[in-house]
């Protein structure tokens, strides 16, 4: 994923009708939206979902003002009400299924926060992740593989931000238990780096930053 700088770079060039600059941001930001897409409709429908709201963040973009952080927040509001107007026609919210592994792009050998995020976005866990509560599991993907601080993933959700930190704290806290139950996925959860801040990022050696994850301390 871009750094900031570049991804607000971008955002504002596709706003002037730059289709090379929107290629640029789709590439950054669709990865880790399609993944959180996945926690609520699951993977046979993802793609379709994720489309419909790539056509609605297309149509609206002249009218979003703000940078990289508030565009990841912005898309994920999108995300999330084309998800839940599927599974409302739907009638339920299915289990994850099937290969998850392009959820995160490839992480630079020394970026440890897109090893761990990585490493959290197989399949296997994700399955995890479904068994969560909603509440819980849209704010551990939120906040770990999308990247949102607390703030931005309360706006995305409606709720408060100490709401939003409680429910992933509570998510982490029992995916770590399923996890410990997986000799395959233990110890994930430890290998989270420290909480960013809300406007920095961890850049690796080829200058890409990746948003870094957080720990159950830091929800």
């Amino acid at each position: 994923m871009g750094d900031d700088a570049e991804l607000t770079a971008a955002v504002l060039a596709a706003q002037d009708g730059d289709e090379t600059a929107f290629r640029a941001v789709y590439r950054a930001v669709h990865p880790r939206l399609l993944g959180y897409v996945r926690t609520l409709v699951g993977d046979l429908d993802a793609e379709d979902v994720a489309s419909e709201a790539w056509l609605q963040i297309a149509r609206d973009l002249e009218r979003f003002s703000g940078d990289a952080d508030r565009f990841r927040g912005w898309a994920a509001r999108i995300a999330r009400n084309r998800a839940l107007d599927h599974v409302r026609m739907r009638g339920r919210r299915p289990a994850i299924g099937g290969d998850e592994t392009e959820l995160t792009g490839r992480a630079a050998e020394s970026d440890t926060a897109g090893e761990a995020i990585e490493a959290l976005a197989t399949g296997r866990t994700l399955d995890l992740i479904a068994r969560l509560p909603q509440d819980q599991a849209e704010a551990v993907v939120l906040r770990v593989v999308v990247g949102l601080d607390a703030k931005t993933a309360a706006e995305t959700l409606g709720k408060r931000p100490g709401a939003v930190r409680t429910a992933a704290h509570r998510g982490l806290k029992k995916l770590a238990e399923l996890l410990g139950e997986d000799p395959e996925t233990a110890g994930v959860l430890d290998a989270l780096p420290p909480q960013r801040g809300p406007r920095s990022g961890a850049v690796t050696s080829a200058g890409v930053t990746h948003a870094c994850a957080r720990t159950q301390k830091d929800m």
